[in-house]
């Protein structure tokens, strides 16, 4: 069993490593629902088998203790010393290195998983695709089950839960590359069609209110933006725009229902098919979405983002944000 358990560790340590130097494209869900599988089975056997063995043990090293006492005490010898049998009996009992890294380690993979698969999900921004809502380094938290709880690694639904609404920031699984998983803001839903001309927003023919905000100041870029408070769905949220660049979306993908799509110099206009939505962030022009490569399809949604948590550069962010 230690060299099985060596091989098993590393073999993480390995993959891990190679996630994290980029040469494969990792899979968290997947690693930790492992880890909690391989862990728990080691749970079980500490429990079930290797724990009552170790008992076993200790109570035979007791019993001929307690044998060579009374041949001791046969004799008339009745003053014996206690301490080799204490120290013998905690050895037998310690729980080895083998079990420690997997079987100790299980109540804490087990809660985690749980936590991360059906409650909340820990999540880091890393680009600024959606300031001013949100800054690069934020840390947030994605509730996972206000849509539904689903299965971890097969995302098979359980629960259907609330509708995703307009306006409604969200992180998702990446069409074009569903391993990885981006944040944006629901413009459209299934059946809206959604116009992005002359960086005008409009949905199903009606222009999204906005109001016109002070200049926002982007210290990653160290520019001023012109922002704007608008209106989609119940709650306002902020947005920049960079008149600097055109309308005009170029480079977009070949995609899934790519003909419900009309592309001119203007910007562009969608039709949602049913089951999938139109994602967008909220900088405006800088912002790899929708426009650019298609609609997301419900299944692909992980959870609604409601809070940050941490941001270790600036600990004002911490709060709640729509």
């Amino acid at each position: 069993m230690p060299i099985l358990t060596a091989v098993i560790l590393a073999a993480f340590a390995a993959y891990a490593a190679a996630w994290y130097v980029g040469v494969i494209q990792g899979n968290f869900a997947l690693l930790l629902f492992l880890a909690t599988v391989v862990t728990g089975l080691y749970w079980l056997g500490e429990r079930f088998v290797f724990l009552p063995r170790r008992r076993a043990a200790a109570q035979a090293l007791e019993a001929q203790a307690a044998q060579r006492r009374g041949e001791l005490a046969a004799q008339g010898i009745t003053q014996v010393d206690e301490g080799d049998l204490t120290r013998a009996r905690e050895r037998v009992l310690v729980q080895p290195w083998w079990l420690d890294w997997t079987a100790g380690l299980f109540p804490v993979i087990v809660v985690v998983f749980l936590l991360r698969s059906f409650v909340f999900e820990p999540f880091k921004i890393p680009s600024g695709s959606m300031v001013p809502t949100l800054l690069v380094g934020d840390l947030i938290l994605v509730n996972k089950f206000t849509y539904g709880l689903k299965l971890p690694v097969i995302h098979t639904r359980l629960t259907q839960g609330q509708p995703v609404q307009r306006g409604d920031v969200v992180v998702f699984r990446y069409p074009p590359q569903p391993s990885v998983d981006y944040i944006k803001r629901v413009i459209g839903l299934p059946g809206d069609e959604v116009a992005y001309l002359n960086k005008t927003l409009t949905v199903n023919g009606q222009p999204v209110p906005q109001a016109a905000l002070s200049d926002f100041f982007d210290e990653q870029v160290m520019e001023y933006f012109k922002q704007f408070d608008e209106q989609l769905g119940v709650k306002n949220h902020r947005i920049i725009v960079d008149g600097r660049r055109p309308a005009f979306v170029g480079a977009a993908s070949d995609f899934e229902y790519k003909d419900n799509c009309h592309y001119s110099v203007e910007g562009v206009r969608c039709k949602v098919p049913e089951g999938h939505y139109f994602m967008m962030g909220d900088n405006r022009d800088n912002s790899l979405d929708s426009r650019y490569w298609g609609f997301v399809p419900d299944g692909n949604i992980v959870g609604k983002a409601f809070f940050v948590w941490m941001n270790f550069g600036n600990l004002k962010r911490i709060g709640s944000f729509h």
